[in-house]
């Protein structure tokens, strides 16, 4: 059972932020201000989404890695962890944070920094998931291995 639960919740997982994350660059460059409040205001409900979506996925992952080590299971290993910080200090204030300066209609320049740092944090927490998806696929054989 865990090895169908594992790529369902880290799909998932992945999924939640690309969306968070096209949502947010689309708004900011093609919405009007009321575009730009909903994503911000709808961003940290989909925590209650994607938070259990990451926990699942990083316990069935170690679980089913049963100790071993080596190759992929190790860069998977010590991706996530950076996931994690990535996401508990740096995506979830700054997306609150986004959210009431956007309630409170305050697009100044903190609001527009903390918006840039979200994007790159969003975008490398979407790099190192896609890499542990790679690796998981290529591990299972559903992704065919390189030579390298």
């Amino acid at each position: 059972m865990i090895r169908y639960i594992h790529p369902v919740a880290g799909a998932l997982a992945i999924l939640t932020i690309a969306t968070f994350w096209l949502s947010t660059a689309f708004s900011e460059l093609l919405g009007s201000q009321s575009a730009i409040v909903a994503v911000k205001t709808a961003i940290p409900w989909g925590f209650l989404l994607l938070i259990p979506a990451i926990a699942i996925a990083g316990g069935t992952g170690f679980a089913l890695a049963k100790g071993h080590r080596g190759g992929r299971i190790n860069g998977k290993v010590k991706r996530m962890p950076l996931v994690a910080a990535n996401g508990l200090l740096i995506l979830i204030p700054s997306a609150l944070y986004l959210s009431f300066k956007a309630n409170s209609a305050s697009f100044d320049t903190a609001f527009y920094l903390v918006q840039a740092l979200e994007l790159l944090a969003g975008a490398a927490n979407i790099t190192l998931l896609g890499l542990n998806m790679r690796d998981g696929l290529k591990m299972t054989g559903r992704l065919r291995r390189t030579a390298t």
